[in-house]
């Protein structure tokens, strides 16, 4: 029984050995394709969306929500979704993006999908590796992220108007991080010079015709 026990163990090892080297080898030729424009298998898509939902879903279930209600957090998580988000998670009443139709995989239509406060807080703060979606905890407080998530949990019930009239009422993008309180840490040389750079791009010639038009639906 012992001696049997030991050469399945030594197949099973010798096995996924072979293995191993396999998908070495397969690495080393480039053979998978890596290409944005061409789809994971099933089962490889499978077990990665898998694996990234498990990872979330684990990280995510300490973190305590907040109440989400506050209008004025409403309102500036608008600013920050429109200048952050839109492009890649759409809006009420737009069509697909550029942007978003060139990223594998797709993110999340956000003006259609209900999310869970906690994984989206977790997802906005630390990003997901090879999906495009960024860590904005880098640059954003806590407090700012709870507002994005509010706003984005509220995006669903919104049409058009009812999100254009918020995103106009916002601050726009206004958080720790951005270029306005990023310019008060700059010394007064640099304030200058940067001030300098905007008002040459001001004066310089304007474009008869837009260098990068796109169809109507798309955002620019």
């Amino acid at each position: 029984m012992k001696i049997m026990t030991k050469q399945v163990a030594m197949l099973i090892i010798a096995t996924a050995a072979a293995l191993f080297a396999l998908i070495l080898l397969l690495a080393w030729m480039g053979a998978y394709n890596f290409g944005a424009d061409v789809q994971h298998s099933r089962p490889v898509f499978s077990a990665i969306e898998f694996a990234r939902e498990r990872s979330i879903s684990v990280r995510a279930a300490d973190i305590k929500v907040p109440p989400l209600n506050d209008e004025a957090a409403l309102v500036k998580g608008a600013g920050n979704y429109e200048a952050m988000c839109a492009q890649c998670h759409l809006v009420p009443g737009k069509a697909e993006t550029e942007l978003s139709r060139g990223l594998y995989p797709g993110p999340p239509n956000l003006s259609k999908v209900a999310v869970q406060p906690a994984e989206a807080f977790w997802i906005i703060k630390h990003g997901v590796k090879a999906s495009g979606m960024p860590a904005w905890g880098k640059s954003m407080s806590d407090e700012d992220i709870w507002h994005l998530v509010a706003f984005v949990r509220k995006l669903p019930e919104l049409n058009a108007t009812q999100y254009s009239a918020m995103v106009k009422s916002s601050s726009g993008h206004s958080h720790a991080g951005t270029a306005d309180e990023e310019m008060q840490g700059m010394s007064h040389a640099e304030q200058d010079n940067g001030h300098a750079q905007e008002q040459g791009s001001e004066t310089s010639t304007p474009r008869s015709e837009p260098a990068h038009p796109h169809k109507d639906g798309e955002q620019h």
